[in-house]
């Protein structure tokens, strides 16, 4: 689930839980300030313009050792309530402070039904806090001169296209990691759930419609993948080993990894979790190697902290410069306004490159990020730079709000004495109102009462094409009529709905309930095109018979 400034997903989730994602992991960031409650609720498409990249000045620091002390005590009590009201399996917390970790723990189990302990040294999948370790990664490529920030796409990948051809020859490596490239939200995700490779969905961006350049913010987990890939493609190596060589090893981050494959060998492993009623249990398999900048890596609580003194040590670990200081702070400055000010007392959000933004009364930075895969991980960072003070959250549930929950209640309680609302309270209702919203505005479970007869089979089966989603097949199997898609002819059943119109049950980290399948008779009483409801959210979702008669 894409960033945070909503509640994010890698992705992977379409508009409505982007802005959910996103905008909740602001909240942990303070990204949002007096209208928080209606920020979660905002849009994730949003106008904006080039911004500064001049840093402000820090305030000084308001956090004594002890505030920090304080909200650490409570924490323990903060994962346990969060675990036993929502009944969430398990959750790894690491804090640091000062260049210290204060805080490294592992609460309940890495699958249920199990005696599988989580400890410091579980992995967990980071859905979307792939984003800000990948912004990391580039960082220290961009400071050894391999790549610049503003470099144009295509001077490290030739081949990249947009649909424009102009914004193809501009658009940067900094405009894909902050969202700014026109590209529409999750563009390509859907892609990835059909079964297509990374080569195939970076090479079909291309059809997708844009918005105005640099004018308009949307989330994107292939844009940023593009941009990751160009880099290690200009450093004549691999993301995977890119990611390796210049942050996991050099910080001794022996347990993370930007393969999937590496996940899967780790015996001590969280796998993931759904919710049905108050059960949870581990049913999916969540395969993220396309988009692994994006949502592909995989850590632990304890190297994740290594991550946090990093990044709070301007690029220093341990005495060591590991990543140019200028580079990386590039990273923690806005670049696109993400979510614009909901009262006269209300903060702008901004992204940078692979963080959440925003300052806090006081001029603090504030940085932040929120990860989720819908079928069965959470995971939230909330960084305070200026106080030296970060907290990583890791779960094996589906994204119901707990990382978040518990990241900004310790951060408020650190800064503050205590949070200002029941975080956890306030939001499990987003989440399940955001996933809610997702779905078709028609209930197809309910058909009218007097539904227009559909037509024989045969005027419906064949093959349709379409340049971004390939071919989709129709067939009439054992009495049901079917519909095929992606390289390995994923199959769904059709069921009939109203006239021409039937629809399907969608799967995968993309589903959203039933969706739409309306086909168009033509004159000569077969169907020619066949439009997929959750397919066309960019337009782009109509099909064209291609076989003969």
């Amino acid at each position: 689930m894409g960033g945070m400034s909503g509640i994010d997903r890698a992705g992977p989730r379409p508009l409505r839980v982007t802005a959910a994602v996103g905008l909740v992991a602001a909240l942990a960031v303070g990204c949002t300030g007096a209208d928080d409650r209606a920020a979660v609720m905002g849009r994730a498409v949003v106008a904006t313009s080039p911004l500064p990249t001049v840093p402000p000045a820090r305030p000084p620091a308001r956090i004594s050792r002890d505030d920090v002390r304080a909200a650490v005590d409570r924490l323990d009590g903060v994962v346990r309530d969060a675990m036993r009201r929502t009944g969430v399996p398990g959750v790894a917390v690491g804090v640091v402070h000062d260049d210290e970790v204060l805080y490294l723990k592992g609460f309940g189990l890495r699958k249920t039904g199990t005696e599988d302990e989580v400890g410091p040294d579980t992995v967990f999948q980071l859905a979307s806090v792939s984003k800000p370790l990948a912004s990391t990664v580039v960082a220290a490529a961009v400071g050894e001169k391999t790549v610049g920030w503003d470099d144009p796409v295509v001077e490290h990948d030739p081949g990249f296209a947009l649909k424009d051809p102009w914004v193809t020859r501009h658009v940067t490596l900094a405009d894909l990691f902050s969202h700014r490239s026109g590209l529409p939200d999750h563009a390509g995700d859907v892609l990835e759930d059909l079964g297509y490779d990374r080569a195939y969905i970076l090479g079909h961006l291309r059809h997708e419609p844009l918005a105005p350049f640099r004018a308009h913010y949307a989330y994107t987990n292939f844009g940023l993948t593009e941009a990751a890939v160009a880099t290690a493609r200009a450093a004549g190596t691999s993301w995977e080993e890119l990611s390796a060589e210049k942050v996991y090893e050099p910080l001794g981050m022996d347990s993370t990894s930007s393969s999937f494959a590496d996940y899967e060998k780790a015996d001590d492993r969280a796998f993931l979790h759904v919710r049905d009623g108050d059960t949870w249990s581990s049913e999916y398999v969540r395969d993220p190697d396309a988009q692994s900048p994006a949502g592909g890596a995989s850590s632990t609580a304890r190297d994740m902290t290594k991550w946090l003194r990093l990044q709070l040590g301007d690029g220093t670990f341990e005495g060591r410069r590991v990543v140019a200081a200028d580079a990386l702070e590039r990273t923690h400055l806005p670049h696109t306004v993400s979510e614009p000010p909901r009262s006269p007392a209300g903060r702008t959000g901004f992204y940078g490159l692979g963080w959440n933004v925003g300052y806090d009364d006081q001029g603090r930075l504030k940085l932040g990020h929120s990860g989720g895969f819908a079928l069965g991980a959470a995971t939230n960072v909330a960084l305070l730079p200026g106080e030296k003070l970060g907290i990583v959250v890791l779960t094996n549930g589906e994204p119901i709000g707990v990382p978040e929950a518990i990241t900004t209640t310790f951060m408020e309680t650190a800064s503050t004495g205590g949070p200002t609302v029941d975080w956890l309270a306030f939001l499990g209702p987003v989440f399940r109102q955001t996933l809610q919203a997702e779905r078709s505005e028609t209930d197809y479970e309910k058909p009218p009462a007097s539904p227009a007869p559909a037509e024989e089979d045969a005027a419906y089966t064949g093959t349709y094409a379409n340049d971004f989603y390939g071919p989709l097949t129709i067939g009439a199997e054992d009495d049901e009529l079917t519909m095929r898609l992606g390289p390995e002819e994923q199959r769904f059943v059709l069921h009939h709905y109203d006239g021409d119109t039937f629809f399907y049950r969608t799967t995968g980290e993309m589903a959203v309930g039933p969706s739409g399948v309306t086909f168009t008779l033509g004159s000569g009483g077969r169907a020619d095109k066949v439009r997929v409801e959750n397919l066309d959210t960019s337009g782009i979702g109509t099909f064209t018979r291609k076989d003969a008669d």
